[in-house]
């Protein structure tokens, strides 16, 4: 049965209120103040609130400011039960995060109808977080294993081989096992730099004091060095030199040189790893105002804008359709560090002709 609290500090209002969804087969609770109202949400969460603005002790935007300020709470539906119509108040109230507004007196259709309207589209909200929650195990259950496998085995099975046949093998043979047993274990290493620096990020984007503190920090990072050495790392590793094509200004940015060369590692990383050989990367920094921009475009096959919408971690796109390594962190990561120093990451793609993918910092 569908729980909704009703806070409302009119006794007449609120036992109305609570009769008619009773009547409607919805299961009431009710409580005459914001204060009363906040204990009954910890006490047992609700689907739905319909919230008094103008209350004692507490009001109405305190109730909502408590809803947002907890994990918990944060999804459930509001709408203000207000006698005043006045704008600023309707104003404030959808700034905060109302989902909706009713000015008193209002009918019991209007009531019930809001309400559907709010519960349906709460529906469909946690319609697609089970799908995107379905669709982040499927990513893990396919990727996480394979990443493991695939590094561990390499780095065992040769080890295995050169104990066992060191004697009969000649350098070379050595040489070129140790040189692969290298290469998986800088896989596994950079699997596992992502997870923990993810996490990090996760952790740091919920504390603004830090974040606030990062941002004051006077780091300098020499752009036009930094996305040159890594994108001819980049091209080098991938074969694809003649590929490659720089149009770099010279621009002092900040951002801690650790952060900005993890964004453009993975951006870079991303345009040789998704496109064919023999199809140019553009790789393009400038001064935009007081803003450093960068632009890394290549001509692979690009992603969907549903897929730009669901960017996210472990998200890989395609890995059903396509051979690829890595956990989907990468694109993730690049714009959590953006975001954290107040830049803006953005995808322009044309699937199957090329993407552009562009981050600026202030």
């Amino acid at each position: 049965m569908i729980k909704i609290l009703v806070i409302e500090d009119e006794e007449s209002i609120r036992e109305n209120v609570q009769e008619l969804l009773e009547m409607e087969n919805f299961e009431a609770i009710t409580a005459e103040n914001g204060v009363i109202g906040i204990q009954k949400i910890k006490e047992q969460i609700p689907d739905l609130i319909l919230c008094d603005v103008m209350m004692p002790e507490l009001d109405g935007y305190g109730v909502l400011r408590f809803l947002q300020q907890n994990v918990a709470t944060a999804h459930i539906p509001l709408i203000f039960l207000t006698a005043k119509a006045d704008k600023l108040d309707l104003r404030l109230g959808m700034e905060l995060g109302a989902d909706d507004y009713l000015t008193k007196p209002f009918t019991s259709k209007q009531l019930l109808k809001a309400i559907a309207i709010r519960l349906e589209k709460q529906d469909a909200i946690n319609r697609q977080s089970q799908k995107q929650i379905e669709e982040l195990r499927s990513n893990i259950t396919l990727s996480l294993p394979h990443e493991l496998h695939t590094s561990l085995n390499g780095i065992i099975g040769l080890s295995e081989l050169l104990i066992e046949d060191y004697n009969s093998m000649d350098k070379g043979e050595v040489l070129e096992m140790l040189e692969l047993i290298n290469i998986s274990g800088k896989r596994l290493y950079r699997l596992t730099q992502n997870f923990l620096l993810y996490a990090e990020l996760e952790l740091l984007a919920k504390n603004p004091e830090e974040i606030k503190a990062l941002r004051n920090e006077l780091h300098q990072s020499d752009s036009q060095k930094i996305i040159m050495e890594i994108a001819l790392e980049k091209a080098q590793q991938s074969g694809r030199k003649a590929d490659l094509h720089l149009d770099l200004q010279d621009i002092i940015v900040k951002i801690s040189e650790p952060h900005l060369k993890r964004i453009v590692i993975e951006i870079i990383d991303n345009a040789f790893k998704f496109s064919p050989p023999g199809t140019p990367v553009h790789i393009i920094s400038k001064l935009n105002g007081d803003n450093f921009n960068l632009d890394v475009i290549d001509c692979g096959r690009g992603i969907t804008i549903d897929e730009i919408v669901a960017l996210g971690a472990y998200m890989q796109f395609g890995r059903k359709l396509y051979a690829q390594e890595g956990l989907g962190l990468g694109l993730i990561i690049a714009k959590k560090c953006v975001e954290i120093y107040g830049g803006e990451l953005k995808i322009n793609t044309i699937p199957g002709k090329h993407t552009i993918v562009s981050f600026t910092l202030p």
